[in-house]
């Protein structure tokens, strides 16, 4: 009777090592899937700043965003965060909006939520009020937190700072 109860706790202990085994593979190609699609949302951000696409950038974001920037906490809604990267938009020329280093992207222990934390230079002309045209360049670093509703990905939080003139 010992026998039979060590064979069976033998065998329930490779079974379970051959299933945590086995699952691990696809737990970690799912989490590489997934960083795709963060990494995708990220890169078409880019794209949205040099088209000029307000609405495709405010698609990214949650019902429930939040904004930390500049020493303040918002909810800005959906229509608003249009209307501000509209205006921002039409007043500025992208010259640069590039990573300093690849995005360091994390994923919560369910996969449920991620986040980035990205390093950029943006350099952009705009004309002042006297109709000159003025080249910034700005070093930003920021953190972007994303939740998966379903199976898409949307920006819950954004904490920004730059680095002070």
């Amino acid at each position: 009777m010992k026998n039979q109860y060590v064979i069976l706790r033998v065998s329930v202990l490779v079974i379970t090592l051959l299933f945590s085994t086995s699952c691990e593979p696809q737990k970690k190609a799912s989490l590489e899937e997934e960083k795709e699609k963060i990494l995708a949302m990220h890169h078409a951000q880019r794209d949205y700043h040099f088209n000029k696409d307000s609405i495709a950038f405010a698609n990214q974001m949650s019902d429930q965003f939040i904004s930390v920037n500049r020493g303040v906490i918002s909810w800005p809604e959906r229509e608003a965060n249009i209307t501000k990267y509209h205006g921002y938009f039409s007043m500025v020329e992208f010259v640069k909006w590039d990573d300093v280093s690849d995005p360091i992207i994390k994923f919560s222990d369910d996969g449920s939520m991620a986040y980035t934390i990205v390093d950029k230079i943006v350099t952009l002309t705009y004309q002042d009020e006297n109709d000159s045209t003025i080249a910034g360049s700005t070093h930003f670093a920021w953190t972007t937190i994303y939740k998966k509703y379903g199976s898409e990905w949307k920006i819950d939080c954004v904490t920004s700072t730059n680095v002070p003139e």
